[in-house]
């Protein structure tokens, strides 16, 4: 065993004495990387005869303190006599400004409060900013998210995927709130998310709104809307956008006759009914659906009614080019986008306010947004000049 690795097990019995050892090796350590560095700049050993005379030399050194998760430790940082060496083992001076704001936005955008970031901020730089300057700090996100809220418009997307989630948010109470999010592709194939609500529940008033805000920041044209069917949204959807086509997801229809069938029926059932949307026609996807009806009418005849009062709004995506239909018969796009966003609140109990939820799942809008800028969804660079000839 070296002498090394019996100091350190040593000291691992006791932590002031491990940090202690720690912070000296870590002093030694990169005063022995910083003279290297100054030696690779120069070209010559220290009290090397090849240096002399060569037009620039060792001129000493001075002590900077730099601070580490062991403590605050001393490093003796070389010069040269004409000043033109520059080290980048160390970072560049300054107060953590950079990096530290840096930090502050994340927190903040992902629902920290601004005296839990205080807190925090102090335990790890042992620096104090108080809850005032984290939240001027954190101003920067509230901005960009507005500006997300405000921006114009695409004029047209091919399709929208309409959907609510429900994320923990505290007012005066803990409640799960509803979220909903409008993701659209347009005829290029570039997606994004549209926008976002906060609301207590999911009611068609929230939507309307949401959809006529649309309207007023440049969105003129849709060629499908694709939803869970929450009651009213179609009619809804049809004051604003008379000409778009709806879609009900097909996904959310095979969750209801999963909750209708009795448990040694739902195998046969689901799989009978994802042969809808795996035909290679309208023709055929409707006499798949059908034949539905008729096996499934004597045990369930309840269930067979209500598919076949929005068996309008299932097939409507039979219209569009094939190479794309796998993406527009169900908001699973949208579903994996509200996973997303529920994977990053896990660590998060609650959200505080309504303001840190919002800069919260804007800044995962504006950071999907970003990603997803020049990139064309699947199947849609096939079509693109089909899907603009929909549109006037």
């Amino acid at each position: 065993m070296t002498d090394f690795n019996k100091e350190c097990l040593n000291a691992l019995l006791n932590k002031e004495k491990f940090d202690e050892f720690m912070r000296t090796q870590l002093e030694e350590g990169l005063d022995q990387l910083l003279e290297s560095e100054l030696t690779a700049f120069l070209g010559y050993d220290p009290y090397a005869r090849e240096g002399w005379n060569s037009g620039n030399s060792r001129n000493g050194s001075y002590f900077r303190q730099v601070k580490t998760q062991f403590g605050p430790i001393k490093v003796q940082v070389p010069r040269d006599r004409k000043g033109e060496f520059h080290q980048h083992t160390l970072p560049a001076y300054g107060q953590h400004t950079v990096p530290l704001e840096s930090t502050v936005i994340q927190l903040y955008s992902h629902g920290v409060t601004t005296r839990e970031i205080s807190d925090l901020i102090e335990k790890m730089y042992g620096s104090y900013y108080s809850a005032g300057t984290v939240s001027n700090i954190s101003k920067q996100v509230a901005s960009q998210v507005e500006s997300y809220h405000q921006r114009q418009l695409s004029d047209k997307f091919f399709c929208v995927y309409l959907d609510a989630t429900y994320i923990p948010l505290r007012r005066d109470t803990y409640q799960r709130e509803a979220v909903y999010v409008a993701v659209g592709i347009k005829p290029n194939g570039h997606k994004e998310i549209i926008d976002y609500r906060i609301a207590p529940v999911e009611n068609i008033e929230i939507w309307g709104e949401m959809i006529s805000n649309f309207k007023e920041r440049g969105l003129e044209q849709v060629e499908l809307f694709l939803s869970d069917g929450f009651v009213g949204i179609k009619d809804m959807l049809k004051q604003y956008y008379p000409k778009s086509k709806f879609q009900r997801c097909l996904v959310h229809v095979m969750r209801n006759i999963k909750g209708k069938v009795r448990v040694s029926d739902r195998k046969e059932a689901l799989d009978d009914f994802k042969q809808v949307h795996k035909q290679s026609s309208l023709k055929e996807a409707e006499t798949v659906l059908h034949a539905f009806y008729d096996k499934y009418d004597s045990k369930y005849s309840s269930m067979i009614k209500n598919l076949q009062k929005i068996e309008e709004d299932l097939l409507v995506f039979y219209q569009s080019p094939k190479q794309i239909r796998p993406s527009i018969y169900s908001t699973n796009m949208i579903e994996s986008i509200n996973n997303m966003i529920k994977r990053k609140t896990k660590p998060k109990s609650e959200f505080p306010t309504e303001e840190s939820l919002d800069n919260f799942l804007g800044v995962q809008a504006i950071g999907y947004n970003d990603r997803n800028a020049n990139r064309t969804h699947k199947g849609f660079g096939q079509v693109t000049d089909t899907l603009e000839s929909y549109f006037d």
